[in-house]
């Protein structure tokens, strides 16, 4: 008697960041992006705004087309689409990507020396039920107080330009966090143990130990996977 297909997991976004983290959880997947408009609408609270962009990101990514004669596309045709949605909040206000190294600056200058809270939110959604799972990560990241000098020369290395709040937590150069304990890899773009927590749903078990990939692979020992993994409404 033949197995049944695992669905087909998909990534619907081009960051190569939440590649490298959702490899981590032992499952093959495939990357499908669809363009969608992510205005914030008036008066959207910044949690509002993270899970309707993961959720409109999943729902516009086209699933793979049934191959008829195997199972390579899963089960029935079935297909798992995960989106994510991560923004930098800073007094009520989302700082997005900045759009020039002036803009990269000013928000490095903002965010520095203060906490603020990064917001994920993760929506996995079943292409051919419509059934939705939504997950949203809150994270206080407490920044160092860097010097204009080191704002201007990670500025100039071009690595804020595609990142909320222009900055990344892990670069090695810049190091801009201090005293961080919440998840790491939700500041990174993808909170894996919300993640894993919501693949559940769907009667998907990652085949990698998520926290321990996790933290190797960051090189973080994280004080909070127990409680997110264990508890439904943990963020």
């Amino acid at each position: 008697m033949t197995a049944p297909a695992q669905p087909t997991l998909i990534l619907a976004s081009s960051s190569p960041r939440r590649r490298e983290l959702l490899s981590l959880i032992g499952l093959p997947f495939e990357v499908r992006v669809s363009g969608i408009d992510e205005t914030p609408r008036d008066g959207e609270s910044p949690v509002e705004y993270v899970r309707r962009v993961a959720r409109e990101k999943a729902v516009a990514t086209p699933p793979p087309a049934p191959l008829l004669r195997d199972n390579t596309a899963g089960e029935g045709g079935k297909s798992v689409v995960i989106a994510a949605d991560t923004e930098v909040v800073i007094d009520g206000e989302i700082l997005g990507k900045p759009r020039t190294a002036d803009e990269a600056a000013a928000m490095l200058a903002k965010l520095r020396g203060r906490t603020h809270e990064v917001i994920s939110a993760v929506a996995v959604l079943d292409a051919r039920t419509g059934q939705l799972r939504e997950e949203v990560c809150r994270s206080g990241v407490p920044m160092r107080d860097y010097s204009d000098e080191e704002i201007a020369d990670y500025v100039a290395s071009g690595d804020p330009m595609d990142k909320a709040g222009a900055y990344a937590i892990q670069h090695d150069g810049f190091h801009p966090v201090e005293y961080f304990s919440h998840c790491y890899a939700s500041v990174m773009g993808l909170p894996l143990c919300h993640l894993t927590r919501a693949l559940r749903q769907f009667s998907l078990t990652p085949s990698a130990d998520v926290p321990a990939a996790c933290q190797q692979f960051n090189g973080y020992q994280c004080p909070v996977y127990r409680e997110i993994l264990d508890g439904d409404k943990y963020e």
